[in-house]
């Protein structure tokens, strides 16, 4: 799991993926001779052009990592974020309203908010992205939106995109609800269960969303197909194509995983949110029929097994929710413990972080906070005080 590529197997055709194996942590590698050519014997030294290639990439990549935002505490992206979540609200009402409205919508404030998230992503890659799901149910379409801009973002990161597909990637998950201003805001945001007509209205959403993006003719090929197919499943029971496998583009297949864990974790109308590693684990089941296997597996890479906000339960007995993800371990994230199972009874609260305590103690299971009847989890890893996100506000 700890490597940078999509899959563990794969034909080695390019030198820059050459210089991403010698730069990662794997040390070693089988050459399967069976699918492709082997070393000849004792050849391990580089040519000169090979050489100077891997220097040009080491300070290319040297250069960009200088120019890259400071990594920042979990505390402290938290408090940019939650304003960043309100501007970046209000910035998607008013692009979402001009469509509704009929004009163009306005790329260029799209692409800067795009940057700002992306920059937050790099800071801290869960801060945001965790924040974004504490969403009102009232303002699910707009911050829903913003969620998986930042997932995109964070997935594109984990499949080694370039930082221009990053980006791309980021403005297409900002753009690919933007058919829900064609619904009705009664069918939109109805509490209960739709009937056959008001889902037939919102399936056509995907197709609303491509008609607004070509009309505005600012947004490429890979924005606008992430908005027309990010239902399509690989099986070929999504919509509004039934495309199956590699009928799906990459950014399609990105965006049917972002989007469906943002919408599962999030408050609706109609439901509550189900709790990150529980959506995590739901999601693993509907893999093979829904989702691309190696962009779900890189997917679950970005976020996290127990995503930061899971409730968890250790093997000592003890309750906690985790805070923040280890770098190289999905297993061994940190974790706030408040709670005793045992006892049934709140401990004193401490953060303990499993990559130090391997051996000793682990994560034996998910929990729910309904089961435990408690109401302060969120606020427990955010610091934000549970109905305060600090982005609500009149639409």
């Amino acid at each position: 799991m700890e490597h940078p590529f999509w899959k563990a197997k794969f034909v080695l055709e390019t030198q820059k993926d050459l210089l991403r194996v010698r730069e990662s942590a794997v040390r070693e590698i089988w050459i399967d001779t069976s699918k492709g050519l082997d070393l000849e014997a004792g050849q391990v030294s580089q040519s000169q052009e090979e050489v100077a290639a891997e220097a040009e990439a080491r300070l290319l990549a040297a250069t960009v990592e200088q120019e890259r935002p400071q990594r920042a505490s979990l505390d402290e992206e938290v408090a940019r974020a939650l304003k960043l979540c309100s501007r970046s609200r209000e910035a998607v009402v008013a692009m979402f309203s001009d469509a509704r409205m009929g004009l163009a919508i306005e790329t260029e404030q799209a692409a800067a908010l795009v940057e700002e998230i992306s920059e937050s992503v790099l800071r801290h890659p869960n801060a945001l992205i965790s924040l974004a799901r504490l969403k009102n149910a009232d303002e699910y379409t707009y911050m829903h939106s913003v969620a998986v801009c930042a997932l995109m973002i964070a997935l594109a990161r984990q499949l080694g995109l370039a930082e221009a597909q990053v980006r791309e990637a980021g403005l297409a998950g900002l753009l690919h609800d933007v058919g829900k201003m064609a619904i009705p805001d009664e069918v939109l945001n109805k509490p209960g269960k739709l009937t056959d007509s008001e889902f037939s209205i919102v399936r056509n959403h995907p197709e609303a969303g491509g008609q607004i993006l070509r009309d505005s003719g600012q947004v490429s090929a890979l924005v606008l197909d992430v908005c027309l197919h990010h239902h399509e499943k690989v099986d070929g029971s999504g919509y509004p194509h039934q495309l199956t496998g590699d009928q799906i583009s990459l950014f399609a297949k990105m965006g049917a995983v972002c989007d469906v864990y943002d919408a599962i974790t999030s408050d609706r109308p109609y439901k509550k949110g189900w709790d990150p590693a529980e959506s995590i684990r739901r999601m693993a089941e509907w893999s093979k029929g829904h989702f691309d296997e190696a962009v779900f597996q890189a997917f679950v890479k970005s976020v996290g097994i127990y995503p930061t906000g899971s409730l968890v339960r250790l093997e000592s007995g003890r309750i906690g929710v985790v805070t923040e993800q280890h770098e190289k371990s999905l297993l061994t994230p940190r974790v706030k413990v408040f709670f005793s199972a045992k006892s049934k009874a709140p401990i004193p609260i401490e953060v303990l972080d499993l990559s130090k305590l391997v051996g000793r103690e682990k994560i034996v299971g998910r929990e729910s906070q309904e089961d435990w009847g408690f109401r302060n989890v969120e606020e427990l890893w955010s610091g934000v005080p549970a109905g305060r996100n600090g982005f609500s506000g009149p639409a």
